[in-house]
């Protein structure tokens, strides 16, 4: 082996395409650290006043993932790399690649008419295809929800784009229901009365719409009073599970009875 020649060969490589690749990878690592950094400035813009965050993350992503690859693409190019044989196999694969992502164009679809229509937005609860979450992220082909026990749940745009979505943030109000039961024995307008302070009372239900306190139904074994209150979105909960144990605590104390299910056995003696 003549190791003069190869030496000659590997300098000449350096000083040649050694130093394009070089400067291809430099260019690579600073024009990806620049991209990552408009792209976190497009993301960080949604918090100002007016601005869309859905749209301003979209636009980042989009932003984001389309100069990656148009750098990757041109600095193949800068290197040397013939592209001919590349151009070949894509074409090649085009075919292929077109029924496999048939799903992903139904989900990229999806995104985009989901992106104008506007059903749900960043951090919005939603539920929808057997899920219910806050919206973190509405990517191109799917969108991501966490859960309220914090499981993350990545639902594709194509589904979400032809099903049906409940959006429980779009509004600023919502209505609590509830039916309580007492038993026929009780003094069901005292029932009603305790229902009525305990709405009153709390400080997070809206006195306008004025509370609903009706009894709907004489059921097998109960007298039913259905109650209907109106409530800001965000105080859904914490307003439904107070006045539950509020009810109970308030029933026990006055006697007003919560029938329940039982059965009485009688047992005859011959």
């Amino acid at each position: 082996m003549d190791w003069q020649a190869l030496w000659n060969n590997i300098v000449h490589w350096a000083a040649t395409a050694g130093v394009r690749l070089l400067i291809a990878l430099v260019v690579l690592f600073v024009s990806f650290k620049l991209i990552n950094l408009v792209a976190r400035r497009i993301e960080r813009s949604a918090n100002r006043k007016n601005a869309d965050k859905t749209i301003m993350r979209t636009v980042a992503y989009i932003f984001k993932l389309g100069m990656k690859i148009v750098i990757a693409i041109c600095l193949v190019g800068y290197v040397g790399i013939d592209t001919s044989g590349l151009t070949a196999l894509v074409t090649s694969l085009g075919v292929c690649v077109g029924l496999a992502v048939n799903g992903a164009l139904s989900n990229l679809a999806g995104g985009v008419l989901i992106i104008i229509t506007r059903p749900f937005r960043i951090d919005d609860y939603i539920e929808a295809q057997g899920y219910s979450g806050t919206v973190e992220e509405i990517h191109i082909t799917n969108t991501k929800l966490r859960t309220p026990d914090n499981k993350v749940v990545f639902i594709p745009n194509g589904a979400l784009s032809t099903g049906s979505v409940v959006n429980y943030s779009m509004n600023d109000t919502r209505r609590v229901d509830e039916v309580y039961t007492v038993a026929y024995s009780a003094d069901f307008k005292r029932a009603k009365d305790i229902l009525a302070d305990i709405y009153d009372s709390h400080p997070l239900v809206l006195k306008d719409p004025a509370p609903f306190i009706r009894v709907t139904e004489h059921a097998s074994s109960s007298i039913n009073i259905t109650t209907r209150v109106w409530v800001k979105s965000e105080d859904y909960w914490t307003v439904k599970f107070d006045v539950l144990e509020a009810v109970k605590e308030r029933f026990d104390a006055e006697g007003i009875e919560i029938p329940f299910p039982q059965m009485d056995v009688h047992v005859k003696n011959d």
